[in-house]
């Protein structure tokens, strides 16, 4: 059977650990060439060595950090700078924080806009007239189920993922006549290193039960996703019944149910 990446190439952010490096994967399984976007050059390499050995696909790392303003332009001039053109972007890189907004330090919370949105934009402003232009490719964006609703005690990273859901929603109507495909994943409690740096594991959500579902499983299902042109994916069951119900809860109440599961334990 083909193999539908044969001769395309897919640039994936975020992909030295956790859900990037299984939605490169993913690419790789289906003949893509890959560039993998990071700031950690080791753990990027060995994951470029992994996946080129495993599937016998070309694996291009560079380090960089998207989080710095006009990281995404220095990240496209490199890229371009080796010759090597992007069909496909997955726009994985993003992190979070726990707690309150007061008290909260400003670049910490800056810092996840510039990444989780402003480098996302960028690189998708890059590529996407190129895409066009060939009408192939497209683009799979990860957001979050806190997309679906503000988030008191993680207010910027819940807003950011918001962001993230509309513009990838926008971005798939204005490609609907086209042949692109864009795609916004949307994960619920993932086993990654995510909890880690958020500081999410030690909140009331972490304890709400259901057992976060394996990267490569969400990686699976949004990677399918994008190939069928699904414009939101939402990981799981549950995740999908609550992110639906979100519409129809009064928003005081659904403000204060996510503070709660927000609060520390």
């Amino acid at each position: 059977m083909s193999k539908e990446g044969v001769g395309q190439t897919a640039l994936v952010t975020g992909a030295s650990f956790g859900i990037g490096v299984d939605l490169a994967e993913c690419f790789a399984a289906d003949g893509y060439n890959l560039v993998l976007a990071a700031r950690t050059e080791p753990a990027l390499r060995e994951v470029a060595d992994r996946l080129a050995k495993t599937h016998g696909i070309t694996a291009t790392a560079i380090a960089v950090d998207l989080g710095a303003i006009g990281g995404g332009k220095r990240l496209a001039d490199e890229i371009a700078s080796r010759g090597i053109d992007i069909d496909v972007l997955v726009n994985n890189a993003g992190y979070g924080t726990a707690g309150a907004f007061n008290g909260s330090d400003a670049d910490n919370q800056l810092g996840m806009i510039d990444l989780n949105d402003r480098a996302l934009v960028e690189l998708t402003h890059i590529y996407w007239p190129r895409m066009l232009s060939k009408n192939r490719g497209g683009v799979l964006n990860v957001a979050s189920t806190a997309a679906f609703q503000p988030g008191p005690l993680m207010a910027i990273y819940y807003a950011s993922k918001a962001f993230v859901l509309s513009f990838s929603e926008a971005l798939w109507e204005e490609a609907r006549c086209t042949n692109l495909r864009v795609s916004c994943l949307c994960p619920g409690p993932t086993v990654s290193k995510f909890r880690e740096r958020a500081g999410t594991g030690k909140t009331r959500l972490s304890q709400a039960g259901g057992t976060p579902m394996p990267s490569m499983d969400v990686a699976r299902l949004g990677y399918e996703a994008w190939k069928r042109n699904k414009r939101v994916e939402v990981t799981g069951l549950r995740n999908r019944v609550l992110a639906s119900l979100v519409p129809f809860m009064p928003r005081t109440t659904l403000l204060g149910l996510v503070r709660n599961l927000q609060s520390p334990i």
